[in-house]
C-alpha cells in the first residue's frame, strides 16, 4: 500500500461521504417540506389528501434515513486511526490477498492512484468475517479463501 493512502486519509474520504449524504437527505426534506406547505386544498379534496399524505410518508422515509446517516456518523466518529492493531477491529486497514479494506464505515471504494481501498463496515458480510482476526488468518468469502497478510 501506498504511504499516500494513510488512514487520515481514509477517514477524510469517509467524513466526507458521510456528511453529503445528510447534506442530500436534508435537502430533499427541505424540499418535501417546501411542497407541503405551498399545496393548496383544491376541489378535488381526496385527490389532495392522497397527495399529502404520499408526500408526509416520503417525509417520515426520509427521517429513517436522516436518522440511520447520523447514526453512521457517530461510528465514524469512535474510529481510532491511531491506535496500532494486532487483531482487526474498527479502524484497521487491511490488506488481504483478494483486496484491501479500511474497517470504519460503509463508504464504498476510495481510489489513489493504483491502489483501491474498500470502505466497509464492521456490520457488512465481510467486516464480520475479517473482526478479530490476525496477520495470517485466513477467510473463506464467497467460497473463496482469503489470507490476511497486513493490519495497520
Amino acid at each position: 500500500m501506498a504511504e499516500i493512502t494513510s488512514k487520515e486519509l481514509l477517514l477524510q474520504f469517509c467524513g466526507d461521504y458521510i456528511q453529503t449524504r445528510i447534506f442530500r437527505i436534508n435537502e430533499q426534506i427541505k424540499e418535501l417540506q417546501q411542497a407541503l406547505t405551498t399545496e393548496t386544498k383544491s376541489s378535488a379534496g381526496d385527490k389532495h389528501e392522497t397527495g399529502r399524505a404520499m408526500l408526509q410518508l416520503e417525509r417520515e422515509k426520509l427521517g429513517r434515513q436522516l436518522a440511520e446517516a447520523e447514526a453512521t456518523k457517530m461510528v465514524l466518529s469512535k474510529v481510532d486511526i491511531n491506535s496500532q492493531f494486532d487483531r482487526i477491529a474498527l479502524g484497521s486497514l487491511v490488506k488481504t490477498t483478494k483486496a484491501s479494506y479500511f474497517l470504519s464505515i460503509s463508504a464504498g471504494e476510495f481510489k489513489s492512484g493504483e491502489t483501491l481501498i474498500y470502505c466497509i463496515s464492521t456490520g457488512t458480510p465481510i467486516g464480520r468475517l475479517l473482526l478479530g482476526k490476525s496477520i495470517g488468518d485466513q477467510i473463506i468469502f464467497n467460497g473463496e479463501e482469503i489470507k490476511i497478510s497486513e493490519i495497520k
